[in-house]
């Protein structure tokens, strides 16, 4: 259902990325490559380049290992350029010291393109799970201190958007598994700007004066849009 949501949309504004945000798989590698085929086999046609990021349920397995081909992955983090825009994606499983001295190298270098971060567990969510305290602690500083603006992540299925100290960050994990229901948040968090239980996914637009996001459901509609500048 998300796959031919997903088609329908595109092929009235054309994409070049589909980008996952983790929990790719939940068969342990048993029916992933068919899966993944009959339900996004029509992205090479489109031209449509595809990059994966790990969540929990994908490392149960040979670390993951097994996606980085069908999901155009160099390593469990990486970065993707696609015309404007660098993707920086991270493993948000496994937050070694190795990981962020890369992800620390990387925010540091200067880049002409839009910079946007991709990871599983995100920072702040409130909903089946809560954030990460690992990744407030040790990644959300560095996005803030390099000047990030948007970060994207999933593990919670629902959609929720925060922002904190000039950093959006937006939970997306309704591509299809079961959704979870929404709770208060923990007072220390950032205010919750945005909030809906349902399945859909996001899409996003560089343009001159920032990137416009909007939150689709399998409908097509758009049921929350936003600007990051």
């Amino acid at each position: 259902m998300l796959g031919t949501a997903v088609r329908d949309y595109e092929s009235r504004r054309s994409a070049d990325l589909l980008l996952t945000l983790g929990d790719n798989d939940y068969t342990r590698g048993v029916s992933f490559a068919t899966n993944w085929t009959s339900t996004f086999g029509w992205l090479s046609a489109a031209r449509v380049g595809v990059a994966g990021t790990l969540g929990n349920h994908d490392v149960e397995f040979a670390r993951g290992r097994y996606q980085f081909d069908l999901l155009r992955m160099p390593g469990a983090y990486y970065v993707r350029r696609a015309k404007d825009v660098e993707l920086i994606v991270l493993d948000s499983n496994a937050i070694t010291t190795a990981q962020t001295r890369w992800l620390t190298r990387t925010l540091a270098k200067r880049s002409p393109r839009t910079r946007i971060v991709a990871l599983h567990h995100p920072p702040y969510t409130c909903g089946g799970h809560l954030g990460s305290g690992a990744v407030q602690r040790v990644w959300v500083p560095l996005f803030e201190r390099y000047g990030v603006r948007l970060v994207l992540s999933g593990h919670d299925h629902n959609y929720q958007r925060f922002e904190r100290n000039g950093v959006t960050y937006v939970v997306h994990g309704g591509g299809g598994a079961g959704l979870y229901k929404l709770r208060a948040c923990p007072r220390a968090y950032p205010a919750r700007l945005a909030a809906r239980v349902g399945h859909g996914f996001l899409h996003l637009a560089v343009e001159p004066d920032g990137v416009l996001v909007q939150v689709i459901d399998l409908k097509g509609q758009s049921i929350d849009r936003f600007r990051v500048t």
